[in-house]
């Protein structure tokens, strides 16, 4: 209550899970907030749950091709933990966004920093012939920053 005598109402925070009817999804690269992909989530309704950082056992890789550029993300012990945002994507349109997913890209399993494990984009062996491992940057988001002070 303040000077009004009006009762506020509680501010409901977002669920910072996957609803029951979500899948959650870690993204690293190109469908991140404000990035060339983001659309297709968008567009299927999925909703940004949360920002955070893989576990310390990834590799991330700028892979050849393009536009738009990609990362490809690998599981290996040798690496670091990688930032990702994680996505609440409705269950019905999990299929059409997969559909989309280019070889040497695949949906996996990725493992966050507080050891929860979710759908996310992970990258085949094979696709990284010609790519640049940029694992030190620790996100592509530093990745892209750092490429266009290089232009």
């Amino acid at each position: 209550m303040g000077a009004t005598d009006w009762v506020r109402s509680a501010q409901t925070a977002l669920p910072r899970a996957a609803l029951p009817d979500e899948i959650a999804l870690a993204v690293c690269g190109a469908h991140m907030t404000g990035l060339p992909l983001n659309r297709e989530l968008t567009s299927l309704g999925a909703r940004l749950i949360r920002s955070c950082r893989t576990a310390p056992q990834y590799r991330l890789h700028a892979l050849a091709g393009g536009p738009p550029q990609r990362p490809g993300l690998v599981r290996d012990p040798s690496g670091t933990a990688i930032a990702v945002e994680v996505w609440g994507l409705p269950v019905r349109s999990f299929g059409t966004f997969i559909a989309g997913v280019p070889s040497p890209l695949a949906i996996g399993t990725v493992v966050l920093e507080d050891g929860s494990a979710v759908k996310g984009f992970v990258c085949e062996t094979a696709g990284l012939a010609g790519a640049s491992d940029i694992t030190a940057l620790g996100s592509w988001r530093a990745f892209v920053q750092q490429a266009g002070d290089a232009a």
